[in-house]
């Protein structure tokens, strides 16, 4: 659908005039993602996608094993796992060559390289699947917001009317910038060069330059159609790079330029480090890049976005269809701002680890030895694979807080039984119950051996909520997470 044939639907039950209960700004995996969350519970959703057409490049991005979880969760990692290739998730952090422990708490313990437009193609399918709609070639211009909702004009001057407005338009986001939301942090000290080109040396040849140009370089790759090589300096990223720039930079570092050619994309990263001051200002937030950025190291940009995505999409439709209690959608920053400060912080200290610098150096070889200890690098890989996770719920047992594995249930396996974008309420006891609450709480009586507590109660993005065998204990934490019962 481009601009030109699209018109507003409005609903006749909408009194306050709205076309669509959210529109979000850009369709990439985040915005995608969010789309398909909130039509799970009926919100009326516009996507806007300012590119008319898909990325001509195709970057390969990783899958870590919390976004395969929330994948499995509703019915998507078979169709992803058609396109992409299973890798050890040993090594993730600062490509530090160590493997993984054997028993990771996790059913999907491996990374899935895939490319990116096919996780994007495959999230917007999804949405449009359950009844977002989607417009390419929209972009946001400008809007205003007041107690009822957003209006939000388009650059070819249509406006339209919706309760929320979400910015999932990427690093330099017109939403963020709009709504004013300071973005601090570093600027980029660093530039690699990245793509996707034929070789034309021998790969015996190839083997032997990466692993002399890796014994003092860590951002440095090439292997077949792939190369990753730093750049001289910081550029202007707005114009791509050059072959000649990738041949250059491959004889400064290398020594030679690998007989490189026919290039099917050129790019290149940076090392800027920023998060957005807040995720929300009344009527309008922020998620994946346009909350965050930073560098690739580890892989954990995407993946941080789809589980904002995940965080965000059923709060806001709780907010929407009216039965949220007040502080539910301020917990979305509360959660998941402290979540980007610790990725921004652990691809910071993944940078240093790839300088050339001799102190750096050290600092790399030591932690390379402590790696040797299973804790040591179990923690590491639940950093960059959000595996570990804990939000901060109050106290109570370890497990409060952090997500639940997909254990085995009588009807088959945990995940699926969360498909449908609903809490669910475990019970062992079998008589407690989610009182009145039935249109957004699903409950198993007697799941699982698996389960060495009486019950749990799950949000619908698979956290813990509250662990107990109280029906009073457990009705205050209803009403926390999903409002008072009807009916």
């Amino acid at each position: 659908m481009n601009s030109a044939q699209f018109t507003a639907e409005p609903s006749s039950e909408d009194t306050a005039g709205h076309d669509f209960d959210v529109i979000v700004s850009g369709c990439g995996p985040t915005g995608a993602m969010l789309a398909a969350e909130l039509r799970l519970h009926d919100v009326r959703v516009l996507v806007l996608e300012k590119e008319t057409e898909p990325a001509s490049f195709v970057r390969i991005v990783a899958l870590h094993m919390r976004s395969l979880e929330l994948m499995a969760m509703r019915g998507l990692l078979d169709r992803l796992l058609r396109h992409g290739r299973k890798r050890p998730v040993g090594g993730v952090f600062a490509a530090i060559p160590k493997p993984a422990p054997e028993d990771l708490d996790s059913e999907y313990a491996y990374l899935l390289g895939i490319p990116q437009p096919v996780v994007v193609r495959i999230l917007e399918e999804h949405a449009v699947g359950l009844g977002a709609r989607v417009l390419h070639g929209g972009a946001v211009a400008g809007f205003e917001q007041d107690g009822e909702g957003v209006t939000v004009e388009l650059a070819d001057g249509q406006r339209l009317r919706s309760r929320y407005l979400v910015g999932c338009d990427g690093g330099r986001s017109t939403v963020r910038k709009l709504l004013g939301v300071p973005f601090p942090g570093e600027p980029s000290r660093n530039e690699t060069l990245m793509g996707e080109m034929e070789v034309g040396v021998p790969p015996e040849e190839v083997s032997a330059g990466v692993a002399r140009v890796r014994e003092t370089r860590q951002r440095f790759w090439l292997r077949p159609y792939s190369v990753v090589v730093p750049a001289a300096e910081v550029g202007d990223r707005a114009q791509p790079p050059t072959l000649e720039d990738f041949r250059r930079q491959l004889r400064a570092v290398a020594g030679t330029d690998f007989g490189v050619h026919s290039p099917r994309w050129l790019s290149s990263f940076g090392d800027a480090t920023r998060l957005a001051e807040r995720y929300r200002v009344g009527r309008v937030l922020l998620a994946g890049d346009a909350a965050h950025i930073h560098p690739p190291t580890g892989g954990q940009g995407l993946n941080l976005g789809l589980q904002d995505a995940f965080n965000l999409g059923w709060k806001l439709a709780a907010r929407i269809r009216g039965w949220a209690p007040d502080t539910l959608l301020d917990t979305y920053q509360a959660e998941r701002r402290p979540v980007a400060e610790d990725v921004l912080d652990n691809t910071r200290a993944q940078m240093e680890l790839h300088s050339t610098e001799p102190g750096a150096r050290a600092v790399r070889r030591l932690l390379t030895e402590l790696m040797d200890f299973d804790e040591v690098n179990r923690r590491l890989i639940e950093k960059v694979t959000a595996t570990g996770i804990r939000y901060d719920f109050g106290a109570g047992p370890d497990l409060l807080g952090r997500r639940m594995r997909d254990i085995g249930v009588a009807q088959g396996n945990l995940y699926g039984l969360l498909r449908r974008g609903r809490g669910l309420l475990l019970d062992r006891t079998g008589r407690l119950t989610a009182g009145g609450r039935s249109d957004r709480v699903d409950r198993l009586a007697d799941p699982t051996a698996e389960l060495d507590v009486p019950c749990v109660l799950l949000r619908p993005d698979g956290h813990v909520a509250w662990i107990g065998d109280d029906q009073r204990d457990l009705d205050e934490h209803l009403s926390r997470w999903f409002g008072e019962p009807t009916g």
